[in-house]
């Protein structure tokens, strides 16, 4: 008989619990991987950052063991896959549980069950999935302060040691077209890095991180200059590491402040993936339904200099581009973008978060929809709507020597620390002098933030005003 181990977004072969057990398995083995095309967002940094792991990983087991490829919509793979392969009779697969991924996994049960072929599915991505920590067997939790404390007492997994015995795995190209298919696709994409892509590369990041930049994590993470972050997003997003990998590595650290903020963002990981299947629409619709009748501006203009990053607002500028130019945003530049598109430009969030699926290479549906409710004053346990970022004051607090915003915004590289942050206070003289007329060179701000405030806490109260006497 055959057993199919069907990767998804865990590209590894350590620490991987459905190709653990598949490997426990006595039966032939197939490995697989879908590609479906109408997932794909042609061309973004996105869609190739997740397909060069998935070439990254086919290019190194190919090697010991033929990674399978097939090419279409995922329900017809399976039958197509039933066909060619009659003794079929076991799948292995770490499920999704949001999303579109929990929407192919339930019509994949469907079929299996048709087929009789038998299901052994687990929860991999995430150190508790949504089920694990509860208020009770019904309810989720909606606040994270009660969530993180219940989370910190549930027992967290170890990695799981794998030996995937090569000979027992079936090697013959089964589909020979989509191969063909798969590297006509892998050939429009960047250059495969062996120290951005893959297990060993994640390894390496995670080593580093904890080696050299967890200790002061709670201090240094907020300052983008200090590029102090652990940079596993992205390895996490593809499965390169697993969570449990991660987990193990920083309880060997030393008990510090950076070790226990650290492991609270972790958590935050954790809660917005449950607070995602408590509510599976919140990539279309608010949360809190007294921000669902927000009056959005939605001005084209000002969303496109937005995404250029030609705000006249530095720090949202710099961050803008450094997202532009390497397909990563800096966490606090995350918060501090949204808050600025959102109640400076009241521009609707959803724009921005479709805006960041395309962009961001570490792109996390639960993480980046949450983070954009959060920012937006719309989901749950978000900041509060009169809690507005002042882009100046932010880049002056965590910009302070604005190298992060010569780095990105290179026309501003001359200016001295005490125009960095606000150039359009230079005289013309000054100007002159250092070379940058503003609304040549450099953009006027685009709003008047202490005008934008009062405007977007307006009309937030009255979203909450009529959703009470409407609702």
């Amino acid at each position: 008989m055959t057993s199919v181990m069907w990767f998804r977004r865990d590209l590894r072969l350590n620490d991987n619990k459905a190709l653990y057990q598949a490997c426990r398995d006595k039966d032939d083995l197939i490995l697989l991987f879908q590609v479906n095309p109408e997932q794909f967002i042609n061309g973004s940094p996105s869609h190739q950052a997740f397909f060069s792991s998935v070439a990254y990983f086919k290019q190194k087991l190919d090697k010991t063991a033929h990674l399978q490829i097939m090419f279409g919509e995922p329900m017809g793979l399976l039958e197509k896959l039933k066909e060619k392969i009659p003794a079929w009779d076991k799948v292995y697969f770490n499920r999704d549980e949001t999303g579109y991924g929990a929407k192919r996994d339930e019509a994949a049960l469907q079929f299996f069950a048709k087929e009789e072929i038998e299901v052994f599915a687990y929860h991999d991505a995430y150190l508790h999935h949504a089920n694990d920590v509860k208020k009770s067997a019904t309810d989720f939790y909606k606040v994270f302060t009660p969530y993180y404390k219940k989370w910190r007492e549930e027992i967290k997994e170890r990695p799981l040691p794998i030996s995937l015995n090569s000979e027992k795995v079936n090697n013959t190209i089964l589909f020979p077209e989509d191969e063909k298919q798969f590297v006509e696709m892998t050939r429009e994409l960047p250059p495969l890095d062996a120290t951005k892509l893959g297990e060993q590369a994640a390894q390496n990041h995670l080593n580093h991180f904890v080696k050299e930049n967890l200790a002061d994590y709670n201090e240094a993470r907020d300052f983008p200059d200090l590029d102090k972050t652990s940079h596993l997003s992205r390895f996490l997003r593809t499965g390169e590491v697993s969570i449990r990998t991660v987990w193990q590595a920083v309880q060997e650290a030393e008990h510090t402040n950076g070790r226990a903020t650290f492991e609270k963002e972790l958590c935050w990981r954790d809660f917005y993936n449950m607070i995602y299947v408590s509510f599976p629409n919140q990539k279309n619709e608010a949360i809190q339904a007294n921000y669902r009748f927000i009056e959005w501006e939605n001005n084209r203009t000002n969303f496109q200099k937005w995404q250029q990053g030609v705000t006249g607002f530095p720090l949202v500028d710099a961050a803008m581009r450094q997202l532009k130019e390497t397909g990563w945003m800096h966490n606090r530049l995350r918060m501090i973008t949204a808050s600025f598109l959102t109640k400076d430009l009241l521009i609707d969030w959803r724009w921005g978060e479709k805006y960041f699926q395309q962009m961001l290479i570490d792109y996390d549906p639960a993480s980046n929809i949450g983070g954009w409710q959060w920012a937006a004053s719309t989901g749950t346990d978000a900041v509060p709507y009169f809690r507005i970022f002042n882009p100046t004051t932010q880049s002056e607090k965590f910009d302070p020597s604005g190298n992060f915003i010569r780095k990105y915004v290179q026309e501003l590289a001359g200016l001295p620390d005490k125009f960095i942050h606000q150039p359009e206070k230079m005289t013309k003289q000054e100007q002159e002098k250092f070379h940058l007329i503003i609304g040549e060179d450099y953009p006027f701000p685009i709003v008047d933030h202490k005008e934008r405030r009062k405007l977007a806490i307006a009309r937030y109260e009255f979203s909450k005003d009529y959703a009470s006497d409407n609702l």
